[in-house]
């Protein structure tokens, strides 16, 4: 069964880093840090804080040095 994640306790800046590590990890099947950094125009630190956050709520998982996208069920409503 997949946990349900509640995007609401995302802030702004995990979404972007979410959707960094998101980008690589379908290009490339999993992401690294020096990407996600890249990627997203952030501080190193200011990503690592928001991938300890999002790996604390499941969104990533950590893959050995780099990180995949964990199970999410995200809906967009219009």
């Amino acid at each position: 069964m997949i946990e349900v994640h509640d995007v609401q306790a995302l802030s702004d800046v995990d979404i972007h880093v979410y959707e960094a590590v998101a980008f690589q990890a379908v290009e490339h099947g999993v992401a690294s840090l020096a990407g996600v950094v890249r990627a997203a125009g952030l501080t190193e630190e200011e990503v690592r804080e928001c991938l300890a956050h999002l790996i604390a709520h499941g969104y990533v998982v950590p893959r050995g040095d780099r990180y995949g996208l964990g199970p999410h069920t995200f809906e967009v409503e219009y």
